[in-house]
């Protein structure tokens, strides 16, 4: 499984998730199979500007099978949702913990995302 994780900055694992998929500069691609890490790629976001779709698409391109972001607009899950791409929203903190809790099945995630920030539907 390839996850994908908007990242705040290039640390990789020791980086924090984004509070917006859309409004960031990384993204931390971690690979897994059953309960072991096998990669981790943290990868600049090609443009400053995007467009509908412009980020799913550059998630799909690095393989990502699915997003764990905290907030993202309903017009973005549901592009990722047709190119097949699961999306996990509501989670938060160090990315290494978030990948242990997904491992683990025990992800907490905010249920209230949607109350603390601006995720209505946006171009991307």
């Amino acid at each position: 499984m390839r996850i994908a994780i908007p990242s705040i900055d290039d640390k990789g694992l020791d980086s924090e998730v984004s509070q917006h998929f859309g409004r960031t500069g990384f993204y931390t691609f971690v690979d897994f199979e059953g309960e072991e890490i096998s990669d981790v790629e943290v990868l600049s976001v090609p443009f400053e500007g995007h467009g509908p779709g412009d980020l799913p698409n550059f998630v799909k391109e690095h393989g990502g099978e699915m997003v764990v972001a905290y907030g993202m607009g309903q017009r973005a899950i549901d592009f990722f949702n047709d190119m097949g791409i699961k999306v996990v929203t509501g989670a938060y903190g160090k990315i290494s913990d978030v990948i242990d809790a997904l491992i683990e099945q025990k992800l907490v995630v905010d249920k209230n995302w949607k109350e603390h920030g601006d995720f209505g539907e946006q171009n991307h």
